[in-house]
């Protein structure tokens, strides 16, 4: 996930209960059904070479390889990388599922000209101070034509959640301008960003065919988090979000944004 890896580390269970939480299965959940509209995913379809970027515990990589694809988790937090290996263990995938300790910024020379077929930025955007160069460079590694996915805290949703969350209007009001937020499960300042500044720096990277995805545009702003938990009203609520991840403008007001693109200039 980020520079800081002992925050990462000491985190450990915290994010893990997180992810089994209602918020957590649907953020996984959406980007995964996102990523499957770009990708060939049928019967006798090639196994993809899918790099996984800041992939903490393989949250994400490990459904991938759940479906056939070989993933390269990269991160610099032993122990979620040691929790990704675990994950890939108990669930049969570890031939499928390599883990490398490494900062993003300066990836190993064999991952950084892999030519992977899928590359994943999820969630690493809200750490960096250089967001063009972090594109750049993670782009690096996927070849041409190549499959990049990019998730993000939604700025536009942090004033929303305020009000909402914290019955808050003053400080919705402050948020409005403001582009910080504090992390407190990971202890870390986060830079928060739009999907409408980071589609063109896509493009000035040479990325095509971009497509904008919300995740979780209603769930954040259901009150009654315990409800969640019920088994009948979280399917709904996973139909809701399923059916609302590629629509506007909920797309605009989702807490997370999910950016996929392809690698190369039409021809």
């Amino acid at each position: 996930m980020a520079q800081d890896h002992e925050k990462f580390d000491t985190a450990m269970a915290t994010w893990q209960e997180w992810q089994e939480a209602p918020w957590g299965r649907l953020r996984y959940t959406l980007a995964e059904a996102n990523l499957m509209r770009h990708l060939d995913d049928g019967a006798g379809g090639e196994p993809l070479r899918i790099l996984d970027l800041a992939g903490g515990d393989g949250g994400d990589a490990m459904r991938l390889a759940a479906r056939g694809h070989h993933v390269t988790v990269v991160d610099l937090s032993p122990a979620m990388l040691a929790a990704a290996g675990a994950r890939a263990a108990e669930r049969g995938l570890s031939e499928r599922a390599t883990c490398v300790r490494a900062d993003v910024r300066a990836l190993p020379a064999d991952l950084a000209a892999g030519g992977f077929d899928v590359v994943l930025c999820h969630n690493l955007l809200q750490y960096v101070d250089d967001v063009p160069a972090t594109l750049a460079t993670a782009l690096g590694p996927l070849k041409e034509g190549g499959l990049f996915s990019v998730m993000a805290i939604n700025r536009h949703s942090a004033p929303l959640n305020i009000a909402v969350r914290e019955l808050d209007p003053a400080a919705a009001l402050a948020a409005l301008d403001g582009d910080r937020l504090r992390n407190e499960m990971f202890d870390s300042e986060l830079t928060l960003h739009t999907a409408e500044e980071i589609i063109p720096v896509l493009g000035d990277l040479g990325c095509r065919e971009v497509r904008h995805y919300g995740i979780r545009s209603f769930c954040d702003y259901l009150t009654d988090d315990a409800r969640k938990y019920d088994p009948a009203y979280y399917a709904d609520l996973e139909r809701l979000e399923l059916a609302t991840t590629a629509r506007a403008p909920y797309t605009h007001t989702a807490r997370l944004f999910q950016l996929t693109a392809r690698k190369g200039r039409a021809s």
